[in-house]
């Protein structure tokens, strides 16, 4: 469904950030990407999303596909006309608007029953934020307000989802809520890429998965091998076997 093939990005016109990444995410599936900070996993996800530019990077080598169409040089309006969403690192939620205003603002693509029928679906998926929905969502806790990130990203429809660090700075109990949602919005028939720092989790709930270091693929296979491989348990999961 969605191949990133032998891209490199480059920062400020001198730093090389990805080094031929290549990555294939089957239709259907959750990919899992794993590494340590400043891997370059966030900056897979801005080259597919086309917000390189924000950073200013740019993609010097490769390409981005969606069903084998070229997506990487669409702007945000059509990324999202495409199919893909994502839920960027640190929830960034706008915190001085309701809950609702921000689930509108996600579908402001989507006509006016689009968006009545997206805000059902998100309120089922997330019956936390229907019991908050006019509340300013500055005020809602940590959990709450990934929620309504990823509620959000959900308004406007994707085929494919891209979330980065969803479990960040959340209680375990959260955690747990988080990574159930995400299943459960795969199970709905979305295509998840999963970037994670909590490796055993995302693992856990992945079909696939890569490992990044110092801007390459140093490892790729089915989750349950990497989960099982004595290298990614010693430097990820603790030296733990599953």
């Amino acid at each position: 469904m969605l191949a990133v093939e032998n891209l490199e990005v480059v920062y400020e016109d001198v730093i090389l950030v990805l080094k031929g990444v290549s990555i294939q995410v089957p239709e259907g599936s959750i990919v899992a990407l794993l590494g340590a900070n400043g891997a370059g996993k966030t900056t897979v996800l801005r080259a597919i999303t086309g917000l390189l530019d924000i950073h200013r990077g740019k993609i010097t080598k490769g390409t981005v596909t969606l069903d084998g169409r070229l997506v990487s040089d669409l702007d945000s309006p059509g990324t999202v006309a495409a199919g893909i969403g994502q839920v960027m690192e640190g929830r960034r939620v706008f915190s001085e608007f309701t809950v609702e205003e921000n689930l509108r603002i996600g579908g402001h693509t989507a006509t006016r029953a689009e968006i009545a029928d997206g805000m059902t679906r998100v309120l089922d998926l997330f019956p936390g934020l229907a019991d908050r929905r006019k509340q300013v969502a500055g005020y809602l806790s940590g959990g709450e307000q990934q929620m309504l990130a990823i509620g959000r990203a959900l308004m406007a429809a994707p085929r494919i989802l891209l979330l980065d660090e969803p479990s960040l700075g959340l209680a375990p109990i959260l955690v747990k809520t988080i990574f159930e949602t995400i299943r459960e919005i795969n199970r709905a028939g979305v295509t998840v890429v999963l970037v994670e720092q909590n490796a055993r989790a995302a693992l856990k709930l992945a079909h696939r998965g890569y490992v990044m270091e110092v801007g390459r693929i140093v490892l790729e296979d089915t989750a349950e091998a990497l989960l099982s491989n004595p290298e990614v348990r010693n430097a990820y999961l603790g030296g733990q076997a599953q």
